[in-house]
């Protein structure tokens, strides 16, 4: 086909939304009546009729520096016209190596190795197989059991639904790995309704991993990973003391502690991870969305030097760890995070978050009482506003608030009957209250 009449097919393409599967989304309900953007910058979006939306999710938790970002699009366009692919086996370039050392010198402790991935999935299925691959590389091959927690998110991977406690994101899709247990989440709204930052209630509930090696015994069991914060579930806090007691327990029993920071990682909590947040270090941490600005998709695992050195026993010449992707530290996206880290740095936006905090806690707050609102949450630059469900039909009266807000010319993000927000780093507080007061007026309108 000329190149002419292959511009002319595409031209006379009707604009059909139907061949496009969408995931997380009712496909039929949204092509009916589709909400499509097409432009960003800063705090906002433009829609396909030219109406600004104020971004309240940073995307998908991962807009973390703001929108159209010059010198992420810069960084991007010149290594595509250096190199837009370099072998990732057996080969390197500069740019991944380069990158990797400055993201471990972020890191406190001995968390000073790098493995790249290309989303939070692949990072957290990455991280189970190096836990899994680490026992066995140091005698211990009986170590084959995982342990996440009831309503955790660790992406859509076969790995991360297994350990994951989401119920939709688990139901359809069968047995799933096996060896997999759960522990409680840590949410209790008649004990920590309406906390402001950490519950003081519930770092008890860690103690329910010393029921799990009492039932299984510590020679059978890898690895716990948690998110610090569980986000995709609606913002659940962990309580005072729960973290640092998962680590004591862990450590205990000789046991790879994972923190899930895809969403908490690169400044959301005003710190540059939660690990530094918290003041508690885990084994291996999974990042990915604030890594790019979600310009490119890329992810990583951090492990620490005792996990890294386990597999450096062989000879030189051997593969230590057969795993990798193709795209792993693709050169087009450790572009995008040089930039990005740049970005971070010269704008201070991790203190600009810690600074912005007691702001945004205030105004979350703030819809304590408001119409239909059962608890409200919040640490960070992250906030839940959850919701009295509709009599049989859950998630119906979050969504219609945010079908509302987004009318509106605000974005906000639903998980069942919870609305979750996290604006871009740069966040104004005239944003903010913008925010607020456009839910407030959706809840007192829905239904």
């Amino acid at each position: 086909m000329s190149e002419r009449s292959a511009a002319a097919r595409y031209e006379s393409m009707p604009n059909d939304l139907e061949p496009y599967w969408m995931g997380f989304t009712p496909n039929r309900s949204f092509k009916k009546n589709p909400r499509l953007l097409v432009s960003a910058e800063g705090m906002h979006y433009t829609t396909v009729d030219g109406r600004k939306i104020i971004d309240g999710t940073a995307g998908l938790w991962c807009v973390n520096a703001g929108h159209g970002r010059k010198e992420i699009t810069e960084a991007v366009s010149a290594q595509v016209g250096r190199m837009e692919y370099a072998p990732a086996f057996q080969m390197g370039h500069p740019a991944a190596f380069e990158l990797a050392a400055r993201l471990v010198q972020l890191m406190p402790g001995d968390l000073d190795h790098v493995f790249f991935t290309n989303s939070g999935s692949e990072s957290v299925d990455t991280a189970l197989k190096i836990a899994l691959a680490y026992h066995r590389a140091r005698g211990e091959g009986t170590r084959t059991r995982l342990i996440g927690r009831e309503r955790g998110y660790h992406g859509v991977g076969f790995g991360g639904i297994s350990v994951g406690g989401m119920v939709a994101n688990r139901k359809f899709f069968g047995a799933m790995l096996p060896g997999v247990d759960h522990l409680p989440h840590t949410y209790d709204r008649s004990k920590m309704g309406h906390s402001k930052g950490q519950p003081e209630w519930g770092a008890h509930l860690a103690d329910d991993l010393e029921r799990l090696v009492a039932l299984h015994d510590a020679s059978n069991i890898a690895a716990v990973i948690v998110e610090p914060v569980a986000c995709s579930t609606g913002v659940l806090v962990p309580p005072k003391g729960y973290l640092e007691k998962l680590r004591a327990i862990c450590d205990k029993h000789g046991i790879l502690l994972i923190f899930d920071e895809v969403i908490t990682g690169f400044g959301r909590l005003g710190a540059t991870f939660a690990v530094d947040y918290f003041g508690v270090q885990p084994d291996l941490v999974t990042v990915a969305k604030g890594l790019t600005n979600g310009a490119i998709p890329m992810g990583a695992v951090f492990a620490r030097k005792k996990v890294y050195d386990a597999f450096m026993q062989g000879p030189e010449n051997a593969i230590e760890l057969f795993h990798g992707y193709t795209y792993s530290g693709h050169p087009v996206a450790c572009a995008a995070g040089h930039a990005v880290l740049d970005v971070y740095k010269k704008d201070g936006l991790f203190e600009r978050a810690k600074e912005l905090s007691p702001y945004w806690e205030q105004a979350i707050h703030s819809l304590k009482g408001a119409r239909n609102v059962i608890d409200t949450r919040n640490l960070g630059l992250i906030g839940a506003i959850e919701l009295e469900p509709l009599k049989d039909k859950p998630t119906a009266r979050a969504f219609d608030v945010f079908l509302r807000c987004y009318d509106k010319g605000v974005l906000i993000r639903t998980t069942g009957d919870i609305i979750a927000l996290s604006p871009p780093l740069i966040v104004e507080k005239s944003h903010i209250d913008r925010i607020v007061e456009t839910i407030d007026t959706s809840l007192k309108e829905a239904a």
